[in-house]
Order: C-alpha cells, then sequence, then structure tokens
C-alpha cells in the first residue's frame, strides 16, 4: 500500500501521517501493535488465568468458538501480518516478534504458575510449551482459515494441550 493510497483512505493530508508516526514505518509499527494490543485485551481475561488444566481448555474453547461463529472467515490478524511484512519489510520484523511475544507472556506465566504449584513436572519447559501451544494456535487458525472449518484449529490446540497434560506431575 502506498503512502497516498493511505493518505485517500483515512481522508487525511500527509503532514498528519508525518506529524504522528514520522513515516510509513511507524505507521506500519503502529499498526503492528494495535493489532496485538487488540487481540491480547481480547483474550486477557482468559489468558490472565492461564494456569490450570481447566483454563487451558476453556482459552482453547473460547479460541475455537471465536473462529467458529466467523465461519472460520480471517485468521489471526497479527500472523497475516506477519506473513505479508516478515520478509518484505524486515526492518518491522521486530515488530512482529514483539508481538508474538507480548501473546506468548502470559501463556506462559500461567504454565510456569502450574509447574511452580506441581501441577506440571520440574521438567516442563513453560517457555517451549507456551511457544508450542501459540505455533499451534497460528498454524490452527491459518488452516482453519484456508479449509473454513475449526477442525485443524481443534487439532492443534488438542495435541498441544495433550502433550502438556503428559507432563502432568
Amino acid at each position: 500500500t502506498s503512502v497516498e493510497d493511505i493518505l485517500t483512505a483515512a481522508d487525511v493530508g500527509a503532514s498528519q501521517l508525518y506529524h504522528y508516526f514520522g513515516d510509513k514505518q511507524g505507521l506500519v509499527r503502529a499498526v503492528i501493535a494495535h493489532q496485538a494490543d487488540a487481540i491480547i485485551a481480547r483474550q486477557r481475561p482468559l489468558l490472565d488465568q492461564l494456569d490450570t488444566f481447566e483454563a487451558l481448555q476453556e482459552w482453547r474453547d473460547g479460541v475455537v468458538d471465536r473462529q467458529r461463529r466467523r465461519d472460520c472467515v480471517g485468521g489471526c490478524i497479527v500472523g497475516s501480518l506477519a506473513a505479508q511484512l516478515a520478509e518484505t519489510q524486515p526492518e518491522v520484523r521486530p515488530d512482529l516478534a514483539s508481538a508474538f511475544r507480548r501473546w506468548e507472556d502470559p501463556i506462559q506465566r500461567g504454565l510456569q504458575a502450574m509447574k511452580d504449584r506441581g501441577a506440571l513436572r520440574p521438567e516442563a519447559d513453560a517457555r517451549q510449551l507456551a511457544l508450542g501451544l501459540l505455533a499451534a494456535l497460528q498454524g490452527g487458525l491459518l488452516l482453519s482459515q484456508t479449509s473454513r472449518e475449526t477442525a485443524p484449529l481443534e487439532a492443534a490446540l488438542d495435541c498441544m494441550l495433550g502433550y502438556i497434560k503428559t507432563l502432568a506431575a
């Protein structure tokens, strides 16, 4: 998208764009941050309590239900931005990675709390499990968007949650 396209769509002048965002990259970074904020805010009530197997299942069910209600139209906006920008605009790749880390962090905190409480075995790696769960979510959303059914999302999340359950103390 060109700067001219953005200015026309927003019905603003170039001076406003440059005043608020500095340049097009600043605008792209702001879009990435805004989309990450929106996703995390929407999931915040569940993300902040992912410290039991039941809470993990409830989060999974919420994600699947949301995708089902959307008829699997659209996947993850941050994932879509990453697919579009990671190679063509490498200067925003750190912003994309940060967006995913911000999403991964509360998942990791919940899994670490489970480990600290003794619900997960000592050898469970909370960071690796959180990263795997987020990767399963991203892949599942992409495949669900493509097939227009939630089965891939359910399978990906169920496999990862099943693996996490094998690490129960």
